[in-house]
């Protein structure tokens, strides 16, 4: 009997043996994180001709000197400087101490700077207002139109939003940062006399079907206005731009005479 039970033992510890090694193997190792480094790294770094402010590091965020930017969260890990923003991304650190601080950045050139204790250069970090796209305020317009001794009122109203949309960009110092800047919401209305045709209040995502994903992620749903009206029904364009850019959209929107509004790319 004691020769059954021994042998039971042995094969039970043989089977958590086992086990604890295939955890131990499964198990992710996170890359460690240089808090010396991390220290070293608060306070305001300007370039190596002290023009310009880089950036400032407070905590576990990197500030930049930018109206639309937004803090960002970074690690000090295996001799590199990580952010950790819309995407991660990592930059070798070629040299550090207290006072001196170098990387490549993303087009493998090395950015040097150094630390300042001038007070003067938190004013490049005093936030701003950001500014929406192509207004800063409730936009109204009406338009009256006829077609076929018919008549037709069209009421627009762009809302801005505390929707915020978050674009990418490459600053001077080759980092990416994150540029934050707020949606629309539109509303269109037609009435044909008195009878109400169409009402809606449109995100950009009402586009998705017409607008590259990619793009529509970080457009701003800009504008609206009345184009014409003929036997296809009422013409609008929707202006989606990209900011920053001379780029967007526009998005033609009919609204047919029995209330159905159709979408297409601007030919």
């Amino acid at each position: 009997m004691y020769k059954n039970i021994a042998k039971t033992l042995f094969v039970l510890l043989l089977v958590l043996k086992v086990s604890a090694c295939g955890n131990r193997q499964n198990k992710a190792v996170e890359p460690t994180e240089d808090l010396t480094a991390k220290h070293d790294l608060q306070g305001i770094w300007l370039d190596e001709d002290g023009e310009d402010v880089a950036f400032r590091v407070k905590g576990d965020s990197v500030y930049f000197p930018d109206s639309t930017s937004v803090p960002t969260y970074f690690r000090i890990e295996n001799h590199s400087f990580v952010l950790i923003g819309g995407k991660t991304t990592k930059y070798k650190i070629m040299k550090q101490t207290p006072n001196v601080f170098e990387f490549k950045n993303q087009s493998g050139e090395t950015v040097k700077l150094y630390k300042t204790n001038d007070a003067s250069y938190m004013d490049a970090f005093v936030p701003k207002a950001v500014q929406n796209i192509n207004q800063k305020k409730v936009v109204k317009r009406d338009s009256v139109v006829f077609f076929n001794d018919e008549k037709y009122h069209c009421y627009i109203q762009i809302n801005p939003t505390t929707y915020r949309v978050v674009k990418p960009s490459v600053n001077d110092d080759g980092v990416e940062v994150d540029n934050v800047y707020y949606d629309n919401i539109v509303n269109l209305t037609v009435f044909n006399g008195n009878k109400r045709l169409f009402s809606a209040d449109m995100r950009k995502e009402a586009f998705v079907n017409e607008v590259p994903e990619q793009f529509l992620k970080q457009a701003v749903y800009s504008d609206l206005y009345f184009d014409r009206i003929d036997a296809e029904g009422l013409h609008f364009f929707a202006v989606l731009a990209m900011p920053e850019t001379s780029i967007s959209y526009m998005v033609e929107s009919i609204v047919e005479f029995n209330g159905k509004l159709i979408k297409r790319i601007k030919k």
